[in-house]
């Protein structure tokens, strides 16, 4: 069903064409229910389209495309990686310049553009609790915090990444309007007094599993496990409170092989119909801001662009600059 209506799509969708010495592509994403519906969404289609067949390649690793990279030896052609690594890794020369007479960005969510990369959809960290195992789910981030409250395990991303820094800055009370620069090592202080309560989680199924499982019955997860959660039928709560938006981006490594076929399947990707599909399927918002009037309105009202009252949006380009300090700092924390 999600690979027909994309389909449809693509049919209207006659710009894209692959090249007649392209026969494969390689897309490298970060796996689980997310890739599958990237798969159905936006490779199926693209190939039934062009005949180019989409190789599911992954998880997304940072290290091994900077290796690729620098050896000459490019076997990604699309990776989906986070927002702040792309604005970084297009600065460092890492990456293809992005071909805008093919993919139109003038239907794109701008906070979400650079030369170098584009969205591949935006989601919210929030709150999430599995109301089937606590007598009271946690509301906002002081809540997540405060381990008198609400005792127990908690859960939280483990990577040097936004979210987890801002989300404790929240919870000391600094405002939304002045997390900028941020303060590391505030945000340290207030995160060692929930340290011994805290499970980490290195990708979205496992903090699906740790919710369910009731191992850490709440925690800062993003929007669309929530979703997944709630579809097998376990009684969870979503607090959208102070929800921290991020988004992730499709982009080609420098020197990739099929940069042209890449910048095709780009192209389909971020168009509205595909997009509507893929925030359908995942409970992520699209980047197409001609997505939402596509989408049934009680999906639409679920996703992170209707859950503005509070919302804060990471800042990706502070992220880029500051990416590897923060993330020497955070890694030297998290082993003490």
């Amino acid at each position: 069903m999600k690979t027909t209506f994309a389909f449809a799509a693509v049919a209207a969708f006659v710009a894209v064409s692959a090249p007649a010495q392209a026969e494969n592509l390689v897309f490298s994403s970060w796996g689980g229910t997310t890739q599958d519906a990237q798969k159905a969404a936006w490779a199926s289609p693209f190939t039934e389209k062009t005949g180019v067949t989409v190789v599911q390649d992954g998880p997304t690793d940072y290290g091994k495309l900077k290796a690729m990279v620098e050896a000459g030896q490019v076997s990604w052609d699309v990776v989906d990686v986070e927002g702040d690594y792309a604005a970084q890794a297009g600065k460092n020369g890492q990456l293809e310049k992005l071909d805008f007479s093919v993919i139109d960005k003038s239907k794109l969510d701008p906070r979400f553009v650079t030369d170098y990369s584009v969205g591949s959809f935006y989601y919210s960290f929030v709150i999430g609790c599995n109301a089937d195992a606590v007598s009271a789910c946690p509301k906002t981030w002081a809540d997540l915090f405060d381990t008198a409250k609400f005792p127990g395990k908690r859960t939280f991303y483990k990577w040097s990444a936004p979210g987890v820094i801002e989300a404790a800055l929240l919870a000391d009370g600094v405002p939304a309007d002045k997390l900028y620069p941020l303060d590391l090592d505030r945000a340290f202080k207030k995160l060692d007094t929930i340290k011994s309560d805290i499970i980490w989680w290195s990708g979205g199924a496992q903090s699906q599993q740790l919710l369910a499982s009731a191992e850490a019955p709440f925690g800062s997860v993003w929007n669309g496990r929530m979703t997944a959660l709630a579809a097998t039928g376990i009684k969870v709560e979503t607090s959208w409170e102070q929800n921290i938006t991020a988004a992730d981006a499709l982009v080609v490594p420098k020197g990739s092989p099929n940069a042209e076929a890449a910048m095709k399947f780009i192209a389909l990707a971020t168009s509205a119909e595909p997009q509507a599909a893929l925030a359908k399927a995942t409970g992520y918002a699209p980047i197409n801001l001609d997505s939402a009037k596509l989408m049934d309105p009680e999906t639409a009202k679920t996703l992170p662009d209707q859950q503005t009252a509070s919302q804060v949006n990471a800042d990706m380009n502070y992220w880029a600059e500051n990416r590897d300090a923060i993330g020497e700092k955070w890694y030297a924390w998290q082993a003490k």
